[in-house]
Formats: structure tokens, sequence, C-alpha cells
């Protein structure tokens, strides 16, 4: 499994790429012995705070605060919806609307995953088609709200699962993709000084190796 990438730097946070199959943080059941993200920079940092997650087989960009004033000030920030989120995204087959939004509540099921529910929590996704590829749509997509699952949820409720993605989609079907096709490329944020700062990253070699086969 690759490592992880230092992507910026500050006294007060961490900008981390964190690659496809490494558990954000220490998991529970038979995922407990496992090495996550948490653990790996308390050993080169010390103690870092844990501001949002990222589903263990998706790559990309995530934030670690590094004290507790940056922990409070950057989990209000996800809180309140003001860093800007941008994945990019296959999704199985056609996606009918060149630019759209899922406007679903969600709900957290005994199985673990999402579903859409009457009596779930307000969840939305937008979304743009970037490239249309055989049997598959590269989305660009942005959340607003951040449920568990969320754009994994709402693409397999409109009948479009992110490839790769046996939890939600055919679970033979996508298992011949060697990963999930999800990666969190943009982050755009205030920071505490007040000063606008936004972290792109391209995806990983494994994303891209999908990619090329279905072009």
């Amino acid at each position: 499994m690759k490592n992880y990438e230092v992507v910026r730097e500050t006294p007060e946070l961490l900008v981390i790429n964190k690659p496809s199959g490494l558990l954000t943080m220490a998991g529970r059941g038979d995922l407990a012995t496992e090495r996550h993200l948490v653990g790996l920079l308390h050993q080169r940092f010390g103690g870092v705070f844990v501001t949002h997650r990222l589903d263990k087989d998706a790559s990309g960009l995530i934030i670690f605060a590094r004290t507790p004033e940056a922990h409070r000030y950057y989990s209000g920030l996800f809180e309140t919806r003001a860093i800007e989120k941008k994945y990019l995204v296959v999704a199985e087959g056609k996606v009918a609307e060149e630019r759209g939004e899922i406007d679903k509540p969600l709900k957290q099921r005994g199985s673990g995953r999402m579903s859409v529910a009457f009596d779930g929590k307000r969840s939305l996704t937008k979304y743009s088609v970037m490239e249309r590829l055989r049997g598959a749509t590269l989305l660009e997509v942005s959340i607003v709200t951040g449920r568990r699952h969320q754009i994994r949820a709402h693409l397999y409720s409109i009948g479009n699962p992110v490839l790769g993605d046996s939890l939600y989609g055919d679970a033979a079907k996508q298992s011949r993709f060697p990963r999930l096709m999800l990666h969190s490329w943009r982050l755009r944020f205030t920071d505490m000084a007040g000063k606008t700062m936004s972290v792109e990253v391209d995806p990983p070699a494994d994303f891209m190796g999908v990619l090329k086969v279905l072009g």
C-alpha cells in the first residue's frame, strides 16, 4: 500500500493526500488491527485532531488540526459548510443530466449502509459531467452537507453507483475494479489568519489507470 503525502504543513494544520485503502482513523471489528492515518501522523507529528473523514477506499485530500484551537476552528468550518470540497468520481452508466443536484435525506442502517429515508438528515450533493466514458461517467462532485457515504449513497439512489463500490453497487460487477473511484480533489477554505487556502491534488495512478481503460 502506498503511503500518505503531506501536501501542506503549517503550525495549525496538516493537509494530507490519503491513498485508497488506508483508514482515516482506528476501525472497529475486523478493521481494528489495520493501520490508519491518524496513527501514522501521531508517530511523525505528535498529536493531531480529526476535523472530517474520508472513506477507507477513497483517496485524496483530508485536513487534520494540530492544536485544540485549530481543531475547534476547522471542525467549525466543516459543520457550518464553510469549506468548498470537490471530488472526482466515476459513476457507473450514463448520468443523464450534464449538471444536477441530489437533494435526498440520508439515514444510517444497521448494515452500515446509508439509505434515502424520509426521516433521515438533509443531504445535498451537486455534480457536473466532466467526461462520458465507456459504460461510465466522470463527474466533478461537491457536497454541501457532509453525511457518511453521502456521494456513494446519493449516486446509488439515482442508479449510477460509484465504480468499485461493492457496498452500494452490484458486488460481482464492482469487484472487477481495483479501487473505489472516488477522489477528494480540491479543498478551498479560509485559514485561521483569514487567508484563503486552496489545495488540489491529481488522482493517483490506480485511479488514472481505470480512466484510461474506460476512455
